[in-house]
């Protein structure tokens, strides 16, 4: 099924182009719902019955996110000092192997501005934040604020929108390129001006978050998304899915595959349609493994991948997370005790340190990989580098303490002869 709600600009002569965006029914669904004063239970409510699931990791329910932000007078009552309200789009996307979110940033950035619009006044903020990752200071930055602008002159954003009374103003921040700013509580932080370090929760960000006020969270396909199923309908996006699956995903896939590159498909899609339609193996070779979320969710055998398929339960089913959509495809050749060393590197460099377990466990995880990289390790290092995994995992304020230990765990249990053969022989099983 050709899916395009995300990508539906891509391809366009001039896609980030707001009359490109206009052409093809965008801000159609905000127009409609200043028009008509919907109601912002039933925005709400759409959403929530559309099944659409946050799409930067957790898969967490939008509309029951979006639920949880307080009506005014608990605010009032809670002695907040105001009843102001906040929306953030998290565009700090660094997952290793994720780059879904850089092009709707490029292409369709406008789907972006407009599902914040509607998210905004469902949740009753009059303010959005978009906050986009360090790397991104040049194309998706000046491409997302001319969009911004664009949108603005066209009263579609700001003070009065549209002659109804109803303000919103949004603005987009640039990162530092820290990776832990990916974690919605250290993104609040650092908006603040204060340095990227996750709270701790309770309480949470939709009731006391931006600025001690109430917030809400979404990734950046996730606020793309929005205006579709406003404009459509929630019955259409839920039939999008295939069997119990609701919706559409995009995929980021990379490796060992003829077409890297960024895929939106149905959820329930088996995982060897999606290797098809990114080309399938480079040079026809054996798949070995896949990692179907980003680095930080567990690795999956390559047999098992092949008879899964790409939605929630089913990658749950074989052991791992849907997570960010990063799919990283590895073949025979690959080595992975160099992989894992690699993306422990990663996790060990972008720890903030807060946490014992994170700060000390990820350094031990990357020092004992190093070791057995240059032929110093032992057999119990290997029993080692499980233990340390599992007294991180689950120990820490945020999950990059998971993400550090769940690739380590899922590693060692589904490829141990790879790394039982290097450190008895001090050399890679596929050099």
């Amino acid at each position: 099924m050709n899916v395009k709600i995300c990508t539906e600009t891509f391809g366009s002569r001039n896609p980030s182009n707001i009359e490109t965006y206009i052409k093809l029914g965008g801000y159609q669904a905000w127009k409609n719902i200043l028009k008509n004063r919907t109601s912002k239970l039933d925005i709400i409510s759409k959403i929530k019955n559309s099944g659409l699931r946050g799409k930067g990791g957790a898969g967490f329910l939008t509309g029951l996110k979006w639920s949880f932000i307080p009506p005014d007078s608990k605010i009032i009552n809670s002695g907040l000092p105001s009843k102001q309200k906040y929306l953030v789009c998290n565009s700090d996307e660094s997952e290793p192997g994720t780059c879904k979110d850089r092009d709707i940033l490029r292409y369709n950035p406008h789907s972006v501005i407009e599902g914040m619009l509607i998210a905004c006044y469902a949740i009753g903020a009059t303010v959005g934040y978009n906050y986009l990752r360090g790397e991104f200071i040049n194309e998706q930055w000046i491409i997302f604020n001319q969009a911004l602008k664009d949108a603005y002159e066209n009263n579609l954003v700001g003070n009065n929108i549209l002659s109804t009374n109803i303000s919103i103003n949004i603005f987009s921040l640039i990162g530092a390129g820290a990776y832990i700013v990916g974690e919605e509580t250290a993104m609040l932080e650092s908006i603040e001006g204060k340095r990227g370090m996750p709270r701790i929760k309770p309480p949470f960000p939709a009731i006391k978050g931006l600025f001690g006020q109430p917030t809400i969270i979404n990734n950046t396909e996730t606020l793309s998304t929005v205006p579709k199923i406003i404009l459509n309908g929630d019955d259409w996006y839920k039939n999008i899915g295939i069997d119990s699956s609701e919706g559409v995903k995009m995929f980021s896939m990379s490796g060992h595959i003829s077409k890297p590159g960024n895929y939106e498909i149905p959820l329930g899609t088996p995982f060897s349609e999606l290797l098809e339609l990114s080309g399938g193996m480079l040079n026809s070779n054996k798949i070995k493994a896949v990692i179907p979320g980003g680095s930080s969710v567990p690795v999956v055998k390559g047999e098992i991948m092949m008879d899964t398929n790409m939605d929630y339960a089913s990658i749950l089913k074989v052991g791992s997370m849907l997570g960010s959509g990063g799919v990283i495809v590895m073949d025979e050749s690959t080595c992975m005790v160099s992989i894992l060393h690699r993306i422990s590197r990663f996790y060990y460099s972008e720890s903030c340190g807060q946490c014992t377990p994170c700060r000390e466990g990820t350094g031990w995880l990357y020092k004992i990989l190093t070791n057995i990289i240059n032929g110093k390790a032992t057999n119990n290092d290997l029993e080692q580098l499980d233990r340390i995994a599992s007294q991180i995992e689950g120990h820490c304020i945020c999950a990059l303490g998971d993400a550090a230990a769940m690739p380590v765990r899922s590693f060692i249990k589904n490829f141990w002869e790879e790394f039982e053969y290097y450190v008895d022989r001090k050399e890679s099983m596929v050099s």
